[in-house]
């Protein structure tokens, strides 16, 4: 059997983490009072964001313990499976690093990483694809070199009230947290190949989601073929107008809601709208 091994901060729907030979293994949230918590498990996700809105201080998120991980391929390696490992960007986190310092630990060989390069539902995205493809039948090697392809064309595009959770987080340079916190100037971010950028701004949210779907074509286009997710932090109904565009001008349908979880959403904040994709191939007409 090929089990296929991803982190907290993939935000795996429950049926996606229910299907058969899939673990998720969390990443920490420490708060500033000492408690850690595990994502995904120890609080729902309106417990969270109520918590972090009454935080002082921006709480910190620290990668799995690397016995979590050497566990995991013990198991694997005592029933004889195949492991294919999808993770959070090692730009993001050092969780990627700590998986494969497990299995070099525990001389676990039977295994594929996958950088993902991303996080969320863009990691989502790889892990669903590898369960399609494991469905059809296709080898370790042949997954894993498939997701390789694809993560390259994973497109993230959001809007934040603030770039201070990324900036103090670590994950934004104090230039670009300059330009985005001016009085009234709403930012919009892109993830893409594992970098956090500062893609546009604009005046205002409605203005900033008309910056987001200018931004659309100009990383690629929407690759039907992989739907799209509408992500958000603590509020669901500001994805609407991303929602509207995807099927009133857009024609597509197909599209996923999701909800950042707490270890994406520390650093993210509230307020935040979200847009991921697969972008087409350059080649397609």
């Amino acid at each position: 059997m090929i089990r296929i091994l991803t982190d907290s901060a993939a935000d795996l729907t429950p049926a996606d983490a229910n299907r058969p030979g899939v673990t998720i293994v969390p990443l920490h949230v420490l708060f500033a009072d000492g408690e850690t918590i595990l994502d995904g498990v120890d609080m729902t996700g309106d417990e969270y964001y109520a918590r972090l809105s009454a935080e002082a201080k921006l709480p910190r998120t620290s990668q799995p313990s690397p016995d979590t991980f050497i566990q995991f391929f013990e198991e694997a390696a005592a029933a004889g499976d195949e492991v294919l490992a999808v993770l959070i960007s090692s730009n993001l986190s050092g969780t990627y690093q700590c998986a494969r310092l497990a299995a070099e630990t525990c001389e676990f060989e039977n295994v594929r990483f996958v950088d993902s390069r991303t996080a969320s539902q863009g990691e989502a995205i790889l892990i669903r694809e590898a369960l399609r493809l494991r469905e059809e039948g296709k080898t370790l090697d042949e997954i894993a070199d498939a997701l390789e392809e694809l993560k390259g064309r994973i497109r993230i595009l959001g809007i934040v009230d603030s770039l201070k959770h990324l900036h103090k987080g670590g994950r934004l340079p104090a230039a670009v947290a300059l330009v985005g916190g001016a009085l009234g100037i709403k930012p919009v971010l892109s993830v893409i190949d594992g970098e956090i950028k500062l893609a546009d701004t604009a005046r205002g949210r409605p203005g900033a989601m008309v910056a987001l779907f200018k931004q659309i074509d100009k990383l690629g286009g929407v690759d039907a073929r992989y739907g799209y997710v509408l992500l958000y932090s603590d509020q669901k109904t500001i994805t609407a107008p991303i929602h509207r565009y995807m099927h009133e001008n857009l024609h597509l349908s197909g599209g996923r809601v999701a909800r950042l979880g707490a270890a994406i959403g520390t650093h993210i904040g509230p307020g935040c709208a979200a847009l991921v994709f697969v972008a087409k191939e350059a080649d397609a007409e």
